[in-house]
């Protein structure tokens, strides 16, 4: 399965199977995300086998069952951290569609075990994300229409339309999609585009944004465009 696969086959799913991680996968993740923890400047963990984090109230409000395995998503506090967070973290999703494992991005429904996870100083956690075995691949949900989220067109290029339909469907909090995607035309021989965060009174909006740049860069090309500021 190709990464642009991964993101159409990708749904949410809350109930996993009573099946530890072979240790292929468990090998590819570490690898990856010792990948993303040095790119993205983040500190990203991998918990195995531990099941309090989602026996709580708030997992079974969130309707969470079966999760034993998660990422602890975190880093030093910086301004763009959730950025970051959503874009590094969507790597892992993304690659773990592509073995065959399932995923959910977790903003509250989960419980902060001690001595499972470590921060150094000045870290904190911005999210979970439950991987494993799905019991099912998830379901769809209804997404906004391309003219909603952008400005693409007849007269915008066509990887631009490819990779804002690849950002629509991105995981978001509440399926809010409070984001935009605006091309910017030319610029000293390189093409532009500018990826906006809407208002939420839910929050998690930069962590969304992440996630949907890099769902869009893997459709448009990253190489065909530079992000303007």
């Amino acid at each position: 399965m190709t990464l642009q696969e991964a993101i159409q086959a990708r749904h949410s799913v809350r109930a996993y199977k009573e099946q530890p991680l072979s240790e292929t996968h468990c090998h590819a993740l570490q690898e990856k995300i010792a990948e993303v923890n040095r790119l993205g400047r983040l500190h990203v963990q991998l918990i195995l086998n531990e099941p309090r984090a989602f026996q709580g109230t708030l997992a079974k409000y969130g309707k969470f069952r079966g999760v034993t395995n998660y990422l602890v998503m975190a880093g030093a506090k910086a301004d763009d951290l959730d950025e970051r967070i959503g874009y590094y973290g969507e790597q892992l999703v993304l690659m773990a569609q592509t073995l065959g494992m399932n995923t959910c991005w977790v903003g509250l429904s989960y419980t902060k075990v001690p001595g499972t996870y470590v921060l150094d100083e000045g870290e904190v956690i911005k999210a979970y994300i439950a991987i494993g075995y799905g019991e099912t691949q998830g379901a769809t949900h209804k997404i906004k229409r391309i003219a909603q989220v952008s400005n693409a067109s007849d007269t915008t290029p066509e990887w631009f339309g490819r990779g804002v339909e690849a950002a629509l469907l991105a995981p978001t909090a509440v399926n809010q999609q409070k984001f935009s995607f605006e091309y910017l035309g030319m610029k000293e021989g390189r093409h532009r585009v500018r990826a906006h965060k809407g208002f939420s009174l839910i929050g998690y909006t930069h962590i969304d944004l992440g996630i949907a740049k890099y769902h869009f860069e893997v459709a448009a090309g990253r190489k065909n465009f530079d992000w303007a500021r």
